[in-house]
């Protein structure tokens, strides 16, 4: 009689379906972070970026003697461009308001961050 040994290579289906639930719960508990990570990384950024904007906000008031509101105005002093807003994903996500000796930059909250409040920049001639 032949004796013949019969190998199989290859997974059950039980070792399969454990690792499909094992990355399935990680995927669970890591997702979550990460996400919550990558929104307040664009949070920072459109903050960071409403106060470089403020910077030259206040710079060209000091120059001309009051606050100019008009958004565009101030590309040119930012080397060409406004800085892009990460949370609404244009470059026009930033609000100026003013009064004669007073003015105020954020970033608007847009839809891409979720739920978050920007900061404000105070400016005074």
């Amino acid at each position: 009689m032949a004796n013949i040994h019969r190998t199989t290579k290859g997974f059950t289906l039980i070792e399969l379906l454990v690792v499909v639930l094992i990355l399935g719960i990680l995927t669970a508990i890591a997702l979550p972070s990460y996400l919550s990570s990558v929104n307040a990384s664009r949070e920072g950024a459109a903050n960071a970026n409403a106060k470089t904007l403020a910077t030259a906000v206040q710079a060209k008031a000091i120059t001309a003697g009051s606050y100019d509101t008009t958004l565009a105005d101030y590309s040119t002093d930012m080397g060409g461009a406004l800085p892009m807003n990460p949370c609404t994903g244009t470059t026009t996500g930033y609000s100026i308001t003013a009064t004669a000796t007073t003015a105020t930059v954020a970033a608007t909250v847009g839809t891409i961050c979720g739920t978050w409040t920007p900061m404000s920049f105070s400016l005074t001639l």
